[in-house]
């Protein structure tokens, strides 16, 4: 991924407010990438705009080679399909679908013909073999971002986005399900950007960039914490 000179611009009823003021980031290949800073410094609008699902104000956005910036919304969600992996703090997960259908629904909009078979071996790879045929609804917090997880997983992507995905959950699921999220990053082999307020959580990437008014302030190059402890 190469960002240059990223700005957006939103309006409100005081006037423009100013969210992203020109970021320019470079992610390599298979890195894993820790975006950390406070609430309100553009963490989650950097991502979104990263994804192509809110359109950046002015800039350039280059993810495995192709023009994020210059794509309609059509060529957008191709990319999303194609090579982006999203895990949201909120799940989101669809409401009236089984655990199984939630994760082969990307892999059936990319024609896969054994979606479902795919879909219940990366349930199987997060712990949730015995949950396939439950609805959203009846999991706990710590299962539904499971599920999300293998959602993102499923299609093998090769850039992976994370938007705090232990925000809704406690301590110990949390750390359970960051577990799972490295793990998977590593077989797949995805490059990961990690947004994050959790300087420990970022600290496991092997780069930390902090961010705050919506410009980055701080790139942090020392050893991941796994590394160091090791």
């Amino acid at each position: 991924m190469q960002v240059r000179n990223l700005h957006l611009t939103l309006p409100s009823a005081a006037g423009p407010v100013n969210i992203l003021r020109g970021v320019d980031l470079d992610i390599a290949a298979g890195e894993a990438t820790g975006i950390i800073g406070p609430s309100g410094s553009g963490k989650t609008s950097l991502l979104m705009v990263l994804a192509g699902l809110e359109r950046a104000t002015s800039g350039s956005i280059v993810v495995a080679g192709q023009s994020v910036t210059a794509m309609d919304e059509d060529a957008l969600a191709r990319l999303r399909r194609d090579t982006i992996g999203i895990v949201f703090q909120a799940f989101h997960l669809i409401p009236s679908m089984t655990a199984l259908e939630n994760v082969a629904v990307p892999l059936e909009l990319a024609g896969a013909r054994d979606a479902t078979a795919r879909a219940r071996t990366t349930l199987a790879a997060v712990g949730l073999a015995h949950r396939l045929t439950h609805l959203p609804g009846q999991l706990s917090g710590g299962e539904q971002q499971r599920v999300a997880l293998a959602r993102a997983f499923a299609p093998r992507p090769r850039l992976l986005l994370a938007d705090e995905p232990t925000g809704n959950l406690d301590q110990a699921t949390g750390a359970a399900v960051m577990e799972l999220l490295f793990r998977l990053r590593v077989e797949a082999g995805s490059t990961l950007l990690l947004i994050t307020h959790d300087a420990h959580l970022a600290a496991r990437c092997s780069r930390r960039i902090h961010l705050a008014d919506g410009r980055i302030v701080e790139v942090d190059l020392s050893p991941p914490l796994a590394e160091a402890v090791a």
